[in-house]
Parts: structure tokens; C-alpha cells; sequence
């Protein structure tokens, strides 16, 4: 018999954490299903797991740790009566109320809980470059988001991996602070809009390495540099630099709502502008899942209190 619950939360990070304390303290009980450790795309906490120091966090003057940051919000949910289990979704059914939700055996014909609303909050992945020893140099030197941590290169060398709109608007942001920003492309040409490349062209601070792509990063414990491969000749050489960014894209990750909740053609889930309403009529999404313009953890946390709130509003009506 499956366990019933007011209000599941699927997905632990700024947004699913920010959605539990508020949902927790209108006492819908909530449960978070946080994920599970082993997946980069269901890590409990979020990418701010991934991240070391935090300095745009509003509270923190001095700045946090994302693990510590993250701890934080989990231990204010707990404190308010939400139920945290660490552990993945699987699978769902949103065809009627109450919806359901497998945990276990997705293959079993009964749910592992039901629920009468449901907030989806599982985020979006940076696309990375798989490389060798990638994961343990994010947040020392290599990193997604220059908004977040462009500030700790002021007055170094940094390269940016990409030749999209996104990869320009990261080095255009990043000479703020850096001397020099390489960006490297795979290709002879850009694929970015032509008003980023005019910008991105007439900046005396960025410089190009064309038909080239990463094949290894310098450095055991943070980054020293990049091994750049010519696309057309196959010559490596070492690119020395302070920082990496890494800037071809992001992949939300919605694969399990693909037949539940209807999708924007860039793989977002779609939600009424300025609520946080799905597809389906008591299901919600909050944070990076349904957000591919600011992607912020304060933004995040921002629409996971909206869906809470859209949520007890929704329930109690």
C-alpha cells in the first residue's frame, strides 16, 4: 500500500530546500526526495555541492561554502517538520490524483507514495567536457558560471571553452576582472549571434584559439592550464591559464517528466509566466529545472518559495 502524502518535493537543491521550509512551515508535511549521491544529475544539494566558496549568497558577507550553504537549508527544512530520504525517483504518473510516485521498483504496479501536489525541483546539468579529473578541479579553477565566480580571476589569465552566445556573454563578463580571456572553439567560426561576435571581437581583452579543443587540464589540485588539441592537424600544445570555464551548454534534467509535463523545445519544463504551474494542474517546478536565463541559486531559492506558496494556495482551494 503506498505511503500518501500532501506535497512531495523531487529534488534537493536551492530551489527544492527553499520549497520545503516554506511548504513545511504551512504544515503540509513535505517529503523531499533528495536523490542520491552517485548521480551528477540527482546530486542531493544541487550543483552547489559541486561549488567552494560563495560570495553572492545574500546573508553572507564574508561568503560560504555550497556544501556548508546547502547543509544550512537542509537543516531549516528538517527543523520545521519536512522528511528528507535520500534516495531517487524513478519513475511518475501524472494522469490523475492522487499522483504517484515510485522510489523502488518502478516495474511494481503500486506506487511507492502518492501525493495530492507534487514541486519538481531537480535542476539542470552543466554540459562538461568528461575529461580526467574534471569533477575534483570544479570550484578550484574550473568553473561554469563566470556571474558566480568571476570575481576570484581579477587580474589573471582565464580561457573559456565554447564559441555560443553563452560562451561570448561568459568571456564578455569575465574581462571585468581577468587580463586575458581565451576563448576556444572547435571551429573556424562562431556559432553566436552576430552581436555577440562583433562585441566579443572588438574587446581587447578576449583573444581566439580557433579549430581547437580541450583534451586535458594542467594540474593535480586546481587548475594550472589546458592541453589544446588542433581539430585540423591534431598538434597538442599547453595553454596556461588561472581559471577555466566551461561554457557549451546546459541539460536540464527532465528525462523523467518527458510523457508527464509538457517541455519547451530547449528541454525546460514549461510553467506559466510569473507562477510556477506545469502542464498539469497541481504539479509545480521551481529552479534551474524550469529556469535557462539566470540560473542562480538566489533565483532558485526565489521560485521554490513561489511554488511553495502556489502550491499551499493550490491545495487549499
Amino acid at each position: 500500500m503506498p505511503e500518501h502524502r500532501q506535497i512531495i518535493i523531487i529534488g534537493s537543491g536551492p530551489a527544492g530546500l527553499t520549497a520545503a521550509v516554506y511548504t513545511a512551515r504551512a504544515s503540509l508535511a513535505p517529503l523531499v526526495v533528495e536523490g542520491e549521491p552517485s548521480s551528477m544529475s540527482d546530486q542531493p544539494g544541487g550543483q552547489l555541492m559541486l561549488t567552494t566558496e560563495v560570495e553572492n549568497f545574500p546573508g553572507f558577507p564574508d561568503g560560504i561554502m555550497g556544501p556548508e550553504l546547502m547543509m544550512n537549508m537542509r537543516t531549516q527544512a528538517l527543523r520545521f517538520g519536512a522528511e528528507i530520504i535520500t534516495t531517487k525517483v524513478r519513475r511518475v504518473d501524472f494522469s490523475e490524483r492522487p499522483f504517484k510516485v515510485w522510489t523502488d521498483n518502478v516495474d511494481h504496479p503500486e506506487p511507492t507514495y502518492t501525493a495530492e501536489a507534487v514541486i519538481v525541483s531537480t535542476g539542470a546539468q552543466s554540459i562538461m567536457l568528461d575529461l580526467p579529473n574534471e569533477v575534483p578541479l570544479i570550484g578550484h579553477g574550473l568553473s561554469t558560471c563566470a556571474t558566480c565566480d568571476g570575481f576570484f580571476f581579477r587580474d589573471q589569465e582565464i580561457a573559456v571553452v565554447g564559441g555560443g552566445d553563452s560562451a561570448l556573454e561568459e568571456a564578455g563578463f569575465l574581462t571585468k576582472f581577468a587580463s586575458k580571456v581565451t576563448v576556444i572553439h572547435r571551429r573556424d567560426a562562431l556559432r553566436a549571434s552576430q552581436i555577440m561576435q562583433d562585441r566579443a571581437f572588438a574587446n581587447p581583452k578576449i583573444e581566439f584559439r580557433w579549430n581547437s579543443r580541450v583534451v586535458g587540464y594542467l594540474g593535480d589540485t586546481k587548475i594550472a592550464g589546458v592541453v589544446v588539441e588542433d581539430t585540423v592537424t591534431g598538434e597538442r600544445s599547453d595553454l596556461r591559464v588561472d581559471g577555466v570555464f566551461i561554457a557549451i551548454g546546459h541539460r536540464p534534467n527532465t528525462d523523467l517528466f518527458q510523457s508527464h509535463l509538457e517541455l519547451l523545445d530547449n528541454g525546460y519544463l514549461k510553467t506559466t509566466p510569473g507562477t510556477s504551474y506545469t502542464s498539469v494542474e497541481g504539479v509545480f517546478a521551481c529552479g534551474d529545472v524550469q529556469d535557462f536565463t539566470y540560473r542562480q541559486a538566489i533565483t532558485a531559492a526565489g521560485s521554490g518559495c513561489m511554488a511553495a506558496i502556489d502550491a499551499e494556495r493550490w491545495l487549499h482551494h
